[in-house]
């Protein structure tokens, strides 16, 4: 959001936030029942700054070396953060103090490399829930096996975490973020993270208890041009 004051970037951030809790809401759901990890990637840390202002607490991260930077600002103190995206297993040591929710467990490499770096550390574990190229995740048959090797780290597995697919529009995650539910709780696991900007409709609806959410909280992300100005 350039151009734009501190109070200005808050209350525009506040306005979002909560027309996404009315949308919960008016989902059926109860607001507090909703986690919304607000998707800071490529954005400066005045926009975490502004998240925090407007009462979220919860970031979430898809770069290592950018996390590192922004958990570094006073103006980010407090913040839980979340890491998001694929994670090489030797950039773990380089985060493993600052991370509150490993999101994207997804091979038993990075489960014991988080185990060696952050014993006790909570995560998820993530699913491909599509075919589509460059998606990351477990396959959902590999699933049980690897909540229990994790388990058997002395990791807290909370939950699965799942993308739904680029093609095909919101409706077609429908099918693909309900069988993610399921799973969840046929393995008794309370964390469902599904659903972002364009999704997240659907994903409540369909039993999400975390959601990720970038765009339609923090408006488009800036060009890499701009993000080197400020961070790694």
């Amino acid at each position: 959001m350039p151009g734009v004051t501190t109070a200005d970037r808050t209350q525009q951030v506040a306005a979002r936030l909560a027309d996404l809790r009315r949308l919960i809401e008016d989902l059926g759901r109860d607001p507090a029942s909703v986690r919304i990890v607000g998707v800071t990637k490529g954005h400066g840390p005045e926009v975490g700054a502004a998240a925090i202002a407007a009462g979220l607490t919860d970031l979430g991260e898809s770069y290592a070396q950018e996390l590192a930077v922004k958990a570094a600002d006073e103006r980010l103190r407090g913040v839980r953060w979340h890491f998001i995206g694929g994670l090489q297993a030797r950039k773990v040591r380089s985060v493993a103090a600052l991370v509150h929710l490993w999101q994207s467990i997804d091979r038993p490499k990075l489960v014991h490399e988080v185990a060696r770096w952050a014993p006790g550390a909570r995560v998820l574990v993530q699913v491909r829930l599509s075919d589509e190229p460059g998606k990351a995740g477990c396959d959902p048959s590999e699933v049980p096996g690897l909540v229990a090797e994790a388990a058997r780290a002395g990791l807290l597995v909370e939950g699965l975490m799942g993308v739904g697919p680029t093609e095909g529009g919101a409706e077609a995650a429908r099918p693909r973020f309900r069988e993610l539910a399921r799973t969840a709780a046929d393995l008794g696991l309370e964390t469902v993270s599904m659903g972002m900007s364009d999704d997240l409709a659907v994903a409540v609806a369909e039993g999400a208890t975390v959601v990720r959410v970038g765009a339609a909280l923090f408006g488009p992300r800036p060009a890499r041009a701009a993000v080197r100005a400020w961070g790694p």
